[in-house]
């Protein structure tokens, strides 16, 4: 790609990171407020750099004039859609590589200001209430908590928890507060009491789901007259009288052999056997049902 190469697009920056002469200390990185006239060679001279640098300086090219700037975030932005706006001047395989490069420097540098603004515009919470600090960042269980506690999501606090944790546990600590109890061990302690917790809502869920499967609690009724009496009544609502056309009770007869077994006991208060419903119900077992002297008529009672 030759150097003299003029870029098609232009983007409108805010500020620029362009550098007066006498002010210049990285021959390297710096353009000169000197060569720049307008808008658009100080974007020429960006795209410049980027496409002659080395691949192992274009990170310390960006962040080199991140640091010249009031507001690097933005600025930043404006440099990735500058070079979006001029993908044509990576034709080939290799400035196309060069490109993927950028946008991944890019990536990882918008990452890292945001952490730097968020935590310069978070603001630091009294000393009694700091754990633990680093050159990087201070540790606040109490500020913890209260993020915690405005977290909906099981899994998105323990996550959260976990990676305080860690942060803490790796981080290079200058400063603990022997007024307050270890930073890790409370995180933990947090992580632990959630954890019981969904324990807890899932072993009552389940039994609110037993107690609607089990409807309202109840006794057995007991059966004072014979077994099939009982059965040949279900039989006939089943298979012998009908509304419109349909049976008074449909289903099948496993869901008759449920019902009854589930509902009723004999005169001794003993269970019902299953095969037993099952095979007095069953239409082609009509000698197990009773004879017409004993059999209890419930069309003659409608």
């Amino acid at each position: 790609m030759p150097s003299n190469y003029q870029i098609k697009h232009t983007v409108q920056f805010p500020e620029q990171s362009a550098v007066p002469k006498e002010q210049s200390d990285n021959i390297l990185f710096d353009i000169l407020l000197e060569d720049i006239l307008d808008n658009k060679s100080y974007c020429q001279e960006l795209i410049r750099n980027i496409l002659k640098l080395p691949y192992a300086q274009l990170p310390e090219f960006f962040s080199h004039h991140c640091d010249l700037v009031e507001d690097p975030i933005k600025w930043i932005n404006k440099f990735e859609k500058l070079i979006s706006e001029n993908e044509e001047s990576f034709v080939s395989r290799t400035m196309r590589g060069r490109m993927m490069k950028c946008y991944t420097i890019i990536e990882s540098k918008r990452k890292e200001l945001e952490i730097t603004r968020n935590r310069h515009a978070r603001r630091k919470p009294p000393m009694q209430y700091i754990n633990a600090e680093c050159e990087e960042r201070y540790f606040s269980f109490r500020e913890v908590k209260s993020k915690v506690n405005g977290m909906e999501d099981y899994t998105e606090k323990i996550m959260f928890l976990t990676n305080e944790k860690f942060d803490y546990e790796q981080a290079s600590i200058d400063f603990i507060n022997p007024k307050l109890p270890d930073y890790s061990d409370q995180c933990q302690k947090e992580i632990d009491q959630i954890q019981h917790l969904i324990r807890l809502t899932d072993e009552f869920s389940k039994q609110q789901m037993r107690k609607n499967a089990e409807g309202i609690p109840f006794n057995k009724l007991k059966i004072n007259c014979n077994i099939n009496q009982l059965v040949d009544i279900f039989y006939q609502l089943h298979r012998e009288l009908f509304v419109n056309g349909k049976p008074i009770l449909d289903g099948n007869i496993n869901d008759f052999v449920a019902v009854i077994v589930n509902s009723f006991v004999d005169k001794n208060g003993q269970e019902l056997s299953p095969e037993t419903i099952k095979t007095v119900i069953t239409p082609s077992k009509s000698d197990k049902r009773p004879k017409p002297h004993k059999r209890i008529d419930i069309d003659k009672l409608l």
